[in-house]
């Protein structure tokens, strides 16, 4: 064992400091007791060589850093260990001006009464006083003595707390009984700052509300006839006009404390549209026909949503898969999607392909349809039934018949409608590919269909619209629509929801009911449609659609007051629900139509109110000469000679015979 710190320090003692007698006589009583009790418990033979269990037997228990630490929180006064640090130091400063004789010859003593011990390695008394000393707390007497063991290590006591802990005192003052104080302390400062920092961003916000710093948006007159001429030549500012844009919302939204002297309402919604049209392109009227819809801030919210794409989603087809099923085969080819959301079943949406959606082999196998979300509300607001008879009055590109044949499992019959043939291939084309077994394809004008044919349980009108609610993916609605196309478009949409009305049978035991939907936003085309089917059929009735979301129609606007069950309906925003712009509305026919408006009459029954053109008197309910029809309408001998003919040779053609050359031999009937 090497020699210890005590054999360093033998030689012969410095000259006695006088200052110190008074304290060094109180500590040598204090010694004798301590060594008489040492010498009594102190072991001998191989049992002192172990150390104490739980202790290192190398002298770590006697460095000022286990000393440091023990000190302070063993004793459990934060007062006293504060007391005893400073008298520690205090005496540390001494030893090291004067060391007393009386210590050296301590020194000595204990070197000559440990000596054998120590040879054979094991602890020395002031061993076992340390071990006691770490159960029982460091005592006043032994900081006060000059002892070299616990000031050995000087610097390690300090390196328990943070760097600058001589700076504060907030450490030595912790304790078990303060510690939950001291936190709430601390959480409340935190809490202080914040609010602090939240006030300063308060009234920096509120710095516009001062008169001084009220926003300028608008100009004199001849400041803008001035910057008119100037931006005709420019290009416009776009940073300028969005600023000008935010600032206009702002005002409008406190305009008692935020508008300028002498400046109306109008005047600042006049300068908004003005932008508006500037930085998103649209027409004055049709800017200003969306403006009026919502407040400042939601119309701004719309405009920016028209200007991003929605998300893309695909329908899943149960007639062939299960949407778990189709996602696991998308995701392993690359695709990341997730469902649609709750409200719907079937819907899922892409988010990144690695392939073209539409050439997968799931696509071309019919798994799914490429479809917008806000497709799927109006056959859900349908809710076809099994072994219904059902009406898609335009039905291309076969979306939604698809859809409706898919909820009914492929029962019952569809007749899918569509007047223009040239999206009716595109129909076709869809049905067989998503395996639709119960659908019939025809093109008409829906308008004939009372005379057509009548009775249907259930009639989905998706009718043709101005298409404001689908901006972000024709962009040129912004452009070409003008009043004579808000004129026209809900001229044509009376006369189908009348038709759709009339063609439905009152009597179904599971249905009658009649959806109107359109993808326009307009009230135009939505509710003033509706109120106008209302007023002309007192038979049917506003019910609700179904539809877990979705905001209420118009029952007031702009001045015009519409039936109170408008509320019913439901408006879709792209910039509320991520969606295109829809409208849906259900309707339910609870008698017959009244004598001479089209109403259909049992399964075959045709309506009348159509006249040989297909021209539909919606305001009267007759024909255009002012006759009105009573009963069933009969047949156009003339009309129907003509298809019949046409047929005759078309079945000759297939037969391998030349019609004229069977004319010439006097055979009309097409038989050989």
């Amino acid at each position: 064992m090497g020699v210890g710190r005590r054999m360093k320090k033998q030689g012969p003692p410095p000259p006695l400091d006088e200052s110190r007698i008074s304290s060094l006589k109180k500590r040598k009583a204090l010694d004798t007791e301590d060594s008489t009790q040492v010498k009594k418990r102190r072991p001998s033979g191989n049992a002192a060589r172990t150390a104490p269990s739980g202790k290192p037997a190398n002298g770590i228990a006697n460095s000022g850093l286990k000393h440091g630490t023990k000190g302070i929180f063993l004793d459990g006064s934060a007062k006293q260990a504060a007391k005893r640090s400073q008298q520690a130091t205090s005496f540390r400063g001494a030893r090291k001006q004067a060391p007393t004789a009386e210590s050296s010859d301590d020194d000595a003593a204990d070197l000559l009464g440990d000596g054998e011990d120590s040879e054979d390695g094991s602890l020395g008394a002031s061993d076992d006083e340390d071990i006691d000393l770490e159960t029982g707390g460091l005592q006043d007497d032994f900081l006060e003595s000059g002892s070299s063991v616990y000031d050995s290590d000087e610097g390690n006591g300090r390196a328990m707390f943070s760097e600058d802990e001589g700076d504060s005192d907030a450490e030595e003052k912790l304790t078990a009984a303060n510690i939950e104080g001291l936190s709430r302390r601390l959480d409340a400062t935190h809490e202080d700052e914040a609010a602090e920092a939240q006030i300063e961003l308060e009234e920096a916000a509120l710095q516009t509300n001062i008169d001084g710093d009220r926003p300028r948006i608008l100009q004199d007159a001849d400041d803008d006839e001035e910057g008119a001429t100037a931006a005709s030549r420019l290009a416009p500012d776009l940073q300028l006009l969005r600023t000008r844009i935010t600032d206009t919302v702002r005002v409008l939204d406190d305009f008692a404390k935020l508008s300028e002297d002498g400046r109306s309402r109008a005047d600042y919604t006049a300068q908004l549209l003005k932008d508006i049209c500037a930085y998103y392109g649209y027409s004055p009227f049709l800017a200003a026909k969306l403006l009026d819809l919502f407040p400042p801030r939601e119309a701004f919210a719309f405009f920016e949503a028209n200007e991003s794409p929605r998300p893309l989603t695909i329908r899943t087809n149960t007639l062939k898969t299960h949407r778990r099923e189709l996602a696991q085969s998308l995701i392993n080819r690359g695709v990341t999607l997730e469902p649609v959301g709750k409200w719907s079943k079937v819907g899922l949406q892409i988010f990144e392909s690695q392939v073209p959606l539409g050439a997968t082999p799931e696509y071309l196998a019919g798994h799914y349809m490429l479809q917008a979300a806000s497709s799927f509300l109006p056959v859900m607001a349908l809710a076809p039934q099994p072994d219904e008879r059902i009406l898609d009055m335009a039905a291309a590109p076969g979306g939604k018949t698809t859809y409706i044949s898919a909820l009914m499992k492929n029962t019952g019959c569809v007749f899918a409608n569509d007047a223009n043939k040239a999206r009716a291939k595109a129909l076709i084309g869809n049905i067989h590919r998503l395996g639709a077994k119960n659908t019939i394809v025809c093109s008409h004008d829906a308008r004939e269909f009372p005379k057509v044919i009548g009775g249907f349980d259930r009639v989905l009108l998706d009718a043709p619209c101005s298409g404001t609610g689908v901006i972000a993916k024709d962009p040129s609605v912004k452009t070409n629509k003008t009043e004579r196309d808000f004129m026209l478009l809900p001229h044509l949409q009376k006369q189908l929801l009348l038709a759709a009305i009339d063609s439905v049978d009152h009597a179904s035991k599971t249905g009658g009911y009649i959806v109107y939907s359109t993808c326009s936003v307009t009230v135009e085309e939505n509710e003033q449609v509706v109120q106008y089917a209302l007023r002309k059929r007192p038979n049917v009735k506003l019910v609700e659609t179904g539809l877990a979301f979705g905001v209420e129609g118009f029952v007031n606007y702009m001045g015009k007051t519409f039936d109170r069950d408008m509320k019913m309906t439901r408006r879709y925003y792209p910039h509320k629900y991520n969606v295109d712009g829809f409208f849906v509305s259900k309707l339910r026919k609870t008698g017959p139509s009244p004598a001479g408006a089209g109403a259909g009459v049992g399964a075959h029954g045709v309506g009348n109110g159509v006249d040989g053109k297909g021209v539909v008197d919606v305001e009267m309910g007759m024909y255009e000469d002012g006759d009105v029809e009573e009963g069933f309408g009969g047949w156009d001998e003339d009309e129907d000679e003509a298809y019949i003919e046409k047929g005759r040779r078309r079945r000759m053609k297939k037969k391998g015979i030349d019609p004229k050359a069977n004319r010439i031999n006097g055979k009309a009937d097409g038989t050989s």
